[in-house]
């Protein structure tokens, strides 16, 4: 086999071949046999690693005739995509952890896979050492995935977590996780829900056989969250949680297994009584709702080295258990072709804090804006006096385009000195 790559992830699975060689070879039936390792540098130390393994030319050491697999722990678009092509070209069997290639562009890996008859598994790319995609692609692959919700970035569970638990600030919880080594120098892409909305693509693609990539997915950050809205959240006895969300939108007839697949991520409020409320610091865990399997729950580690590391050992288990009974895995369609439904046609609830002019009228006035946009109400209160007069309104469910004019129209009114806050609430119907 060929290791594309050998910083913190890589590193993990040298360890672990090293020291679980014996048993790796007898679940395999065959010894696993590190041929190369592609870097970019050589002058870097690598403590451990016999350097006669180590290469600059990745092109080279993909398409020798004495490498079967090639696992790829580069990251990043290119060079990993035209590397795992020309793997895939020569034979290759390829395991990757690259979920932002595989969201932008995992169409062409899969059709080179099936045109040259490759294994390509990806367990790694999603919630790190939890086992959540082979069920997706080999478990429930007999049943009706209706929707997939979970926290699948824990750099953004970490920070809201702790602003929930002990009131910090979103940028004092930040510099906290980035301490702690959680969240990168950049965090763009965990706050901003770039990583989320990754793992959301590559999780709709599996669960409703329909081609979907990062940029179909609705994506909102966490940098917006404040004080207000976490207070908001605990008086409704919920949680913040950034949350990616899949799900199938049932067509009104029935027919052609539904209308489309609503994507998207965002922070969310839920309650406290739902499982995912409990999930706490850098942890992930998703939520699988099928028709005959019902709910499932995946929990653990959503990342680091080892984790991640584990990961990528099952699947190269399982592919080389494949080359060595002449066989192969799983091969993705995308049979369904369900569009991707906008953001404005998707079903959600808000909570929305009003501060408001303290007099007679206002509360029917609000009401009326939601009547005039079809928002339903479920619940309102009105808090304080004078200058601290606040309205808080939770919806029922409402296409969200409704929900979102409501709001913008409640800020044109001279009643309302201001918005504070504006959150969907997921989790209960």
């Amino acid at each position: 086999m060929a290791l594309l790559g050998c910083g913190v992830v890589g590193s993990e699975v040298v360890r672990l071949l090293r020291e679980q060689s014996a048993d790796l070879a007898a679940r395999v039936g065959a010894p696993l046999e590190l041929a190369g390792i592609a870097v970019r540098r050589l002058d870097r130390a690598r403590a451990g690693i016999d350097p006669a393994l180590f290469t600059t030319d990745a092109q080279s050491l993909v398409t020798r005739d004495d490498v079967d697999l090639v696992v790829e722990v580069i990251g990043g678009i290119e060079p990993a995509r035209t590397l795992m092509l020309e793997a895939m070209k020569a034979g290759k069997s390829v395991i990757t952890a690259n979920k932002a290639l595989l969201a932008e562009d995992g169409g062409t890996l899969f059709a080179a896979a099936r045109e040259y008859g490759a294994d390509l598994y990806y367990e790694a790319s999603v919630a790190g050492a939890i086992p959540l995609l082979r069920p997706l692609r080999e478990s429930l692959v007999g049943d009706h995935v209706h929707r997939v919700l979970g926290i699948v970035n824990g750099t953004t569970n970490y920070i809201l977590d702790q602003m929930d638990t002990n009131g910090a600030g979103f940028n004092e919880a930040l510099e906290e996780a980035q301490s702690l080594g959680y969240a990168e120098a950049d965090p763009t892409a965990d706050v901003e829900g770039f990583d989320a909305a990754a793992k959301a693509a590559i999780l709709a693609q599996l669960a409703f056989h329909t081609p979907v990539t990062a940029a179909d997915v609705h994506r909102e950050g966490i940098t917006e969250v404040t004080a207000a809205d976490v207070a908001g959240a605990k008086e409704m006895d919920s949680v913040v949680k950034l949350l990616a969300i899949c799900e199938r939108v049932p067509a009104e007839d029935g027919r052609n297994g539904g209308r489309g697949v609503s994507v998207r991520v965002y922070p969310a409020m839920i309650p406290r009584s739902h499982p995912l409320a409990s999930v706490r610091e850098a942890y992930n865990a998703v939520f699988v709702e099928a028709e005959s399997a019902g709910s499932l729950m995946f929990y653990g580690a959503g990342a680091g080295g080892a984790p991640t590391a584990s990961a990528i050992l099952g699947d190269l288990v399982a592919v080389a258990r494949n080359l060595v009974g002449g066989s192969r895995g799983p091969v993705e369609v995308t049979y369904a072709e369900l569009p991707v439904l906008p953001m404005g046609e998707t079903v959600t609830r808000y909570y929305v804090q009003l501060d408001v002019a303290d007099r007679s009228g206002v509360l029917a006035t609000v009401a009326e804006e939601f009547a005039r946009h079809e928002v339903s109400i479920k619940a309102v209160r009105q808090e304080g006096m004078g200058e601290d007069a606040q309205l808080v309104v939770v919806t029922h469910r409402a296409p969200d385009a409704a929900l979102s004019a409501t709001v913008e129209r409640l800020r044109e009114l001279d009643i309302v000195r201001e918005v504070a806050s504006v959150m969907r609430v997921e989790g209960e119907q």
